[in-house]
């Protein structure tokens, strides 16, 4: 994770659980599964901080509903390329310098809790 800087917030949306089509399996095409989605966004918060008005803040409720509405939209064959298409999503803020997906697919391994996939991107 990319270490904090003076004027800078994090912002942590944890275990975020959304019913998708994930998997190339046939029962997993066929049938909506859990996902859990975790984010760690880091934005310049000075303004925000100042004025205490969410306008100059990075709205995390607003990211979060485009997040839920694309997963719950789509199709996903592999967590790549639904990771790769929530960090795009995060990443279309201008405010966002870094951001950080992880998504943790439940049961998909006999003897595991989850398998997940995380990727970064920074501006």
């Amino acid at each position: 994770m990319t270490q904090l800087e003076p004027g800078m917030a994090r912002i942590r949306i944890k275990d975020l659980r959304v019913r998708t089509y994930i998997g190339i399996k046939e029962e997993e095409i066929l049938n909506k599964q859990d996902v859990l989605i975790n984010l760690t966004i880091l934005y310049p918060s000075q303004e925000a901080v100042q004025v205490n008005d969410i306008e100059h803040a990075l709205n995390y409720r607003t990211i979060t509903k485009a997040i839920i509405a694309h997963v719950e939209e789509n199709r996903f064959a592999l967590l790549e390329r639904l990771t790769q298409e929530l960090l795009d999503l995060v990443m279309a803020h201008p405010a966002v310098h870094y951001a950080e997906v992880e998504v943790d697919k439940p049961h998909a391994l006999r003897f595991a809790e989850s398998v997940s996939i995380a990727l970064a991107a920074r501006r």
